[in-house]
């Protein structure tokens, strides 16, 4: 990819006020917020889906379910007991085994809103095998986004996501871009808005890319950038936040490129806030939580 200048639209209230999010009413319960799936964690990283969990309620989704490691679903009902927790078959290493896994997820997976699958997954045949089973699964208009090693795993499945018609939203940084694409993250680096818009093109999803600044692109070439965050979010479990708020939102009903869009903002702005509340560097991800709420009721 040879680089050169960019523009794409920048992510501001202004844009955001012409992409709006799906209004709520006094009446809506629940189910009228949607439901969401997060598939995720092992034994040794169950904390990702915690995060991503917890970001989708706090996006407003109405009804979460997470499915993870069996060794971790009983420590996670505990400390997230607003959601279902389904416990999967898993391997020796801890990790969910794959496309064996899948099948206790059958009806929760046709019945969801919003999935999420990959947070805190590490073991990438798995990884694979469990996308190839549960593609087929989502809901005609449910929409899938894909973290950590559910990106990179698209790399060995590059026509998986086709049948769903781009809702889709992938959310890599460089170096999980790198390995979708078969390149070097120097090269990424180097002009992330082409990386961003070719894998939109060849995987038929919405991608923000996550980096200083932060590309937003659909698969028809929509360009959207985010320069609004604070050194602080990159720390460990940032990014399993920002994935579960744009699920969430996506189970509320915002397209693919809304939820994308509304989501990294939220994201940024939550970090600008507790930059300036607590310090530059320092906040946890865990806290940038409770910021979400009003940030996207705006």
């Amino acid at each position: 990819m040879t680089p050169r200048p960019r523009r794409g639209r920048a992510v501001t209230r202004a844009l955001l006020r012409r992409m709006p999010l799906p209004k709520l009413h006094s009446d809506d319960d629940k189910e009228d917020r949607g439901r969401v799936l997060v598939v995720g964690g092992s034994t040794l990283v169950p904390g990702a889906v915690l995060l991503a969990g917890e970001g989708a309620l706090r996006a407003g989704a109405g009804k979460l379910q997470l499915a993870t490691a069996r060794g971790a679903a009983v420590g996670l009902s505990l400390v997230l007991p607003e959601a279902l927790v389904v416990p999967l078959a898993q391997s020796r290493a801890g990790e969910i085994a794959g496309a064996r896994a899948a099948a206790p997820l059958r009806r929760h997976a046709g019945e969801t809103d919003a999935l999420l699958i990959g947070p805190g997954m590490a073991t990438l045949p798995s990884v694979g095998g469990l996308l190839a089973a549960m593609v087929p699964l989502v809901a005609g208009d449910a929409t899938l986004v894909l973290d950590g090693a559910g990106v990179v795993a698209l790399a060995a499945h590059p026509a998986l996501l086709a049948p769903l018609g781009g809702r889709v939203v992938l959310t890599p940084h460089a170096g999980e871009m790198a390995s979708m694409l078969g390149v070097d993250k120097e090269d990424v680096e180097a002009d992330p808005a082409a990386a961003a818009l070719l894998a939109a093109e060849r995987f038929a999803a919405v991608v923000a890319l996550k980096g200083p600044v932060t590309w937003i692109v659909d698969p028809d070439g929509e360009l959207l950038s985010y320069d609004g965050g604070s050194v602080g979010l990159g720390t460990s479990g940032s990014g399993d936040t920002l994935a579960g708020i744009v699920t969430g939102l996506a189970a509320r009903g915002a397209p693919p490129m809304v939820a994308a869009a509304w989501g990294v903002w939220a994201h940024g702005s939550a970090g600008r806030i507790l930059s300036r509340r607590v310090a530059t560097v320092g906040f946890l991800a865990r806290e940038l939580l409770a910021e979400v709420p009003a940030l996207v009721s705006r």
